[in-house]
This record gives structure tokens, C-alpha cells and sequence, in this order.
């Protein structure tokens, strides 16, 4: 533990291990969390977890006998299991805990509802990037979330990409909408460019390779560009009157990329909201 940051929690219950919690997993080990810090409530383990838990000394589905309240349990699961996991893990909850939440769409109301034993909520939404440790969360708190328990918060979803505190709650579901789903709608971006040069003449897997590495480069570009704006890369790329000018000419019309994109969003914060209760 001597290398892991001080503010990483005494114990955590993790309560979902599917792609976004053992992603967590994998950052929180990799700070220095020792393994017998964690239990996990996962009812079907896929094998590299359960390698995982054997390899660091993890508990792992424990008889609820042997189940004791975490300082800070972290809810990973899909929203629409809430009301079945929820009397379960009541028993799990003292008022010392902190309960962090990624569940889409469940306000934090609605957790306080459920799982009455404590009055610290924090509510957050990651991405997949957090696989690679590129991630970006949101994050809102209760009123009664510490000083204490938001560094360590900040230390637990820091460990998978960056971290963005919100002022209101009522922020998270346009979190969602852009950067929770965010990354599905650059894979399909990615798809859309591959197709189009298929289109144009381009062999499948060649438009497949350009498109990827087009997406791929951008981003690395994008992230090296901290002083640049998307708007300005893009001016970057542009000669007047060139190729790109004309695809742009497309893209930026006024029934093109821009309201297309916000219809999106729109339509999933309809659905983050239809989530909720």
C-alpha cells in the first residue's frame, strides 16, 4: 500500500464487475489498492475476473454471512437491476459509507430511496475509454458527501481518466448523452468513413484501415493540441476551395452533422430520463 495515493478508501464493495467495474478494478490495482480491500458482488464472473480475484487475494461472491459494510460501495450494475439488488445490499450499507453510482438515469434520489442507511451519494458517469485509463467521468455529490469522501472519489475514478465535477446533479444525464455514449457514436463515425470509401471505389479492408487510423491519429492529435480547438484543427486541415472544403461543405450545411449530433444527444437524454425512479 506504501505507493497507493492516501486518500484510497480502507474497503470497497464493488457490486458489478461487467466492462465499466472491472475496468475500475484494473485502475485501482494498478494505484496500489491491495487487493484485500475489495470484495466483489458479480453473480456470473467471467474467468479473467475470477483469475483476477485469485491472483490479488480479492473476495469474491462471500456468503452474505461473511458480508460486512464497506466504506465505500460502488454500484456498477445496469440501472434496470437496481430494485432487484437493492434489499441485498442494504444490510451492506452503514452511515459511514459512501455510495458511488454509475447506473445511467438513477438519480440520486432514487438510490436514497432504496438503500436508506446512508446519506452520502455520489452519482457518476464514466466512459469506455476507462479500459485503457482514458476515460472522462462526471460526477455530482449529495450534500452530505465529505471532504474526505470526495478525494476519495476523485482517487478511485482518477484512476481510470480524468475526472469533471459537476455543480448540479441535474447535469449528469447531458453528461451521458455526450460523453457516456459519446465513444459509440465515434465508432460509428469510424464505420460511416469506412463505408463512404468503400463507396468510393476503396477496397473494404483498406477503407476499414484508413478510416481507423484517420480516428485514431485525430484524437492522439487532438490530445497533444491542448491549446488548439477542435474548431481550429480543423481550419488546419482546410485549404480553401480543396477537397476538404468541399466534404465540409456537407457536413456543416444546415440539415448536416451539427443538428444530426444534437438530435442524438437529444434522444438519449430523453432515455437517461425515462431511467429514472
Amino acid at each position: 500500500m506504501s505507493n497507493a495515493p492516501s486518500n484510497l478508501p480502507a474497503s470497497i464493495t464493488l457490486v458489478g464487475a461487467g466492462k465499466m467495474g472491472s475496468a475500475m478494478l484494473s485502475g485501482w490495482l494498478a494505484m496500489g489498492l491491495p487487493g484485500q480491500a475489495v470484495t466483489i458482488l458479480e453473480p456470473f464472473p467471467h474467468a479473467d475476473l475470477v483469475a483476477t480475484c485469485t491472483k490479488h487475494g480479492i473476495a469474491l461472491n462471500p456468503p452474505a454471512a461473511a458480508r460486512k459494510s464497506a466504506e465505500v460501495l460502488i454500484l456498477a450494475i445496469k440501472p434496470q437491476m437496481l430494485d432487484t439488488a437493492a434489499p441485498d445490499l442494504a444490510p451492506l450499507v452503514g452511515p459511514g459509507t459512501l455510495i458511488i453510482s454509475i447506473l445511467a438515469g438513477k438519480r440520486i434520489a432514487d438510490l436514497a430511496t432504496r438503500l436508506t442507511g446512508t446519506s452520502s451519494f455520489v452519482r457518476a458517469m464514466p466512459n469506455t475509454p476507462a479500459a485503457i485509463g482514458r476515460g472522462i467521468t462526471g460526477v455530482a455529490a449529495s450534500a452530505s458527501v465529505t471532504s474526505r469522501q470526495r478525494a476519495m472519489t476523485d482517487a478511485l475514478l482518477g484512476a481510470v481518466g480524468a475526472v469533471e465535477w459537476l455543480d448540479s446533479e441535474a447535469l449528469i444525464d447531458a453528461v451521458t448523452a455526450v460523453s457516456g455514449s459519446g465513444p459509440a457514436y465515434i465508432f460509428y463515425l469510424t464505420e460511416a468513413l469506412a463505408k463512404a470509401g468503400e463507396a468510393a471505389g476503396l477496397p473494404a479492408d483498406l477503407a476499414g484501415r484508413l478510416a481507423r487510423a484517420t480516428v485514431e491519429g485525430s484524437g492522439e492529435l487532438m490530445r497533444l493540441s491542448p491549446d488548439l480547438t477542435p474548431a481550429k484543427l480543423r481550419e488546419n486541415v482546410t485549404s480553401p476551395g480543396g477537397t476538404t472544403a468541399a466534404a465540409l461543405a456537407v457536413l456543416m450545411a444546415d440539415d448536416g452533422l451539427s443538428p444530426l449530433m444534437r438530435e442524438a444527444v437529444a434522444a438519449a437524454l430523453r432515455r437517461a430520463g425515462e431511467l429514472s425512479g
